[in-house]
């Protein structure tokens, strides 16, 4: 068990969807963090105040390393939390640790390296959208989420880390699996061991037959650096890479389409003003940030938040990435998407030394695919009302298990 100062005052919904979202309402007015209970009874402060947020994003009080900070941890004693705080990536790395981690990755997500990757996003956006276009009408709807939403994202991160054909559906299941936090102890157990073998496996086909991915690359830096990466930190940034470079933009493209076919005039104004997408994106990201929070962070000194709230040394945090989007201190009528809106500040990438290296990325595939969904099926309808899409079951990531879309060729007559 991981020790925390106070009483939890509730328990986190996992319903998610507009469940998550009411609920971060009702403990942004509860306070500037209030004591909630996540599973198997670990307890940390919410924080979804969209100040206290920015806050304590870059507090040097506060940080991503649970196993230097809590020493009476026993890393694998909570296993739907593993594998958050017990790998080694720059995502839990503090100081000199992440730099070095972070400078493996950073250099082939710039800007322009990322852009350089343009023509192959729109091969694989290309060659769904003719899969989509080869079914016949008379199939009823799509699943939209399953056929392109979820298949852009993870298809690109295959293939920059090279991942084998026959290897990437037990990889992909994984991640998603990984996010559920409504399993069971034994559930979770056997996920996090099925992941590192799934690393492991493809990191044996590398080492065997390297070639120009970035786990190649990774491999050659862990046994040739000259500062080398330890075998639990290799796995841990595969992890951490492929599990991120996917779910972010999975849930961005699947709200951003539910929004504008909920939304026609929009819509409308996109198509009429095609450079303005953009704003359409960074719009979806503010009011449905991709990853609602992810665990975890921690306190390394008491922190003094006022009425009355004070973070002790040791607690856990657990910061509402969504919180600053959503919150009306910040925004007016936070909840609405609305493109024409002049203020879209988000924090959906993080804030500070672990602001996400994939985001250029993220959002270079969502402006490939959603202009060219809407170009290749200009009547696509939502083959259900909006409130009624499912969401999953978690409070970590905000995404849609399905998408039920018709696609509409053309217009019907009449």
């Amino acid at each position: 068990m991981i020790a925390f100062s106070t009483s939890p005052a509730t328990a986190l919904d996992s319903s998610g969807g507009r469940c998550m979202y009411e609920q971060v309402d009702r403990l942004r007015e509860m306070g500037p963090a209030v004591p909630v209970q996540l599973p198997e009874g670990v307890g940390a402060w919410s924080v979804t105040r969209g100040d206290v947020v920015r806050r304590l994003l870059t507090h040097p009080g506060v940080s991503r390393n649970l196993k230097k900070n809590v020493p009476s941890y026993e890393p694998g004693s909570v296993p739907w939390l593993s594998p958050w705080v017990d790998v080694d990536s720059m995502a839990t790395a503090e100081g000199r640790d992440h730099a070095r981690l972070r400078k493996l990755i950073t250099p082939a997500f710039t800007p322009r390296r990322v852009e350089a990757m343009r023509s192959q996003v729109e091969d694989i956006v290309a060659r769904l959208l003719d899969e989509l276009e080869s079914r016949s009408e008379s199939d009823g709807a799509v699943d939209l989420h399953a056929a392109f939403s979820y298949r852009v994202p993870t298809e690109m991160i295959c293939d920059l880390f090279g991942v084998p054909a026959d290897q990437r559906a037990q990889v992909l299941r994984l991640f998603v699996a990984v996010g559920e936090t409504g399993v069971s102890e034994e559930e979770s157990l056997a996920i996090n061991n099925d992941l590192v073998e799934t690393m492991r496996t493809l990191i044996g086909t590398k080492r065997q037959d390297p070639g120009d991915d970035l786990t190649s690359f990774l491999l050659a830096a862990r046994e040739e650096g000259d500062d080398p990466l330890t075998e639990h930190e290799l796995i841990s940034t595969l992890l951490l890479m492929l599990g991120g470079g996917s779910t972010t933009t999975i849930n961005l493209i699947d709200h951003t389409v539910r929004e504008l076919l909920a939304r026609p005039e929009q819509l409308k104004v996109l198509r009429a003003a095609p450079e303005r997408w953009d704003e359409a994106i960074e719009e979806s990201l503010r009011v449905h940030c991709p990853v609602m929070h992810l665990p975890m962070r921690w306190a390394t000194e008491d922190i003094d938040l006022g009425e009355g709230v004070v973070i002790r040394a040791g607690d856990a945090i657990l910061i509402c990435y969504g919180a600053h989007g959503r919150d009306p201190g910040v925004h007016d009528d936070p909840g609405t998407f609305d493109i024409d809106r002049e203020d879209k500040d988000h924090i959906a990438f993080g804030l500070g030394a672990h602001f996400c290296p994939g985001s250029h990325l993220a959002r270079l595939e969502a402006r490939v695919a959603l202009p060219a969904l809407f170009d290749r099926f200009p009547e696509l309808e939502l083959a259900i009302e909006p409130e009624e899409t499912e969401h999953e079951h978690t409070f970590i990531g905000n995404g849609l298990t399905s998408l039920p879309v018709l696609l509409r060729r053309t217009r019907p007559r009449g």
